[in-house]
């Protein structure tokens, strides 16, 4: 098998994805680790190259052509893709390409850990786990995301890769995803394939990211515009607060101007806080702390994705990028 690890200056994190790499339960000699370089200016390359893993750089691309590069170079059966800031399990490896043992099997999706303490990043750990008993209710996932992903390689070859049109790290697996499905695909998901990972500490970073998502959702969803109202990874309840919270704005918008602005924006406002309750009750039962904070989170997560829908479309009419890259990292506003 090759794993594949795209890079952009990452210098601080990569030897720990690379450590945790060497350290897998499988035979080593079954693996080939490929480091892609996307440009770094920092020690990247070097960190990757002292770790004996094939280096190969790139211009700056971003990590969808990194992802494609380095599956070009790759000679293993089974590509792996996990990112620069993830610490696999010792067994991630081995749990991540069991399911292919099934030779209907094409793509396998594992899951996020963490470690850190903080209110916020231990929100957006049970987000995702929310997410993950979710997408283990349909029998194919409509998402294998790059952070711990699996695909038979000649699969991935036919499907033609990542799009490349995905500038950054957001919804290029997706949409990748979402040609699979739609080739007739079995995607699955390896619970126990399990990485570390750094989730935002902050809000403000945690809502710019939800920002980022949702505009790179919907131009996702381009292609794919039966997946606009439905689809495996997305809980409904997440696109009916999205909505409210564009109600809210738009209420709080035209308040000035006529005094149902005002009302649409308080019942809106009302019905978003009473959606937060089954993820309060969730939290209440796993982290009790996380449950003070999740109201407020889940109506700001709302605003946010209201927010990056709202940039999608303006993008879509005036035909200018909002959520890209910008000399010296990447930002969405």
């Amino acid at each position: 098998m090759s794993v594949i690890v795209p890079a952009y200056n990452a210098a601080a994190t990569l030897a720990d994805t690379l450590d945790a790499l060497s350290r897998q339960t499988v035979d080593a000699g079954r693996v080939e680790v490929i480091v892609v370089d996307d440009g770094s200016t920092d020690a990247t390359a070097a960190v990757a190259a002292a770790r004996g893993a094939m280096v190969v750089r790139q211009e700056n691309q971003g990590p969808a052509a990194a992802r494609n590069a380095g599956a070009l170079r790759a000679t293993g059966d089974i590509l792996v893709f996990t990112d620069a800031d993830c610490t696999p399990f010792p067994d991630f490896l081995a749990q991540l390409t069991r399911p292919f043992d099934d030779p209907a099997v094409s793509g396998v999706q594992g899951a996020y850990r963490t470690r850190q303490t903080g209110l916020v990043a231990r929100f957006a750990q049970l987000e995702f786990e929310d997410r993950y008993r979710f997408a283990a209710k349909f029998p194919c996932l409509d998402l294998v995301a790059t952070y711990a992903a699996a695909f038979r390689r000649e699969v991935f070859v036919a499907q033609g890769g990542f799009d490349t049109s995905f500038p950054v790290a957001d919804n290029e697996d997706t949409e990748f995803s979402y040609r699979l499905c739609r080739a007739g695909h079995r995607l699955v998901f390896a619970p126990r394939a399990m990485t570390w990972h750094r989730h935002p500490a902050s809000l403000p970073g945690y809502l710019r990211i939800k920002a980022r998502r949702a505009y790179w959702r919907l131009a996702a969803c381009r292609a794919h515009p039966q997946k606009m109202l439905r689809d495996g990874y997305t809980p409904g309840l997440l696109r009916i607060q999205t909505a409210l919270a564009g109600l809210c704005g738009l209420g709080i918008a035209l308040w000035p101007f006529a005094a149902s602005g005002g009302a649409l924006a308080l019942a809106a406002g009302l019905a978003l806080v009473a959606s937060s309750a089954p993820f309060t009750r969730l939290a209440a039962r796993r982290d009790a702390p996380v449950a003070v904070v999740a109201p407020g989170i889940v109506c700001a997560r709302a605003f946010a994705f209201a927010l990056g829908g709202g940039l999608a479309v303006l993008s879509r009419l005036t035909g200018r990028t909002f959520c890209g890259k910008k000399a010296g990292g990447r930002t969405c506003g």
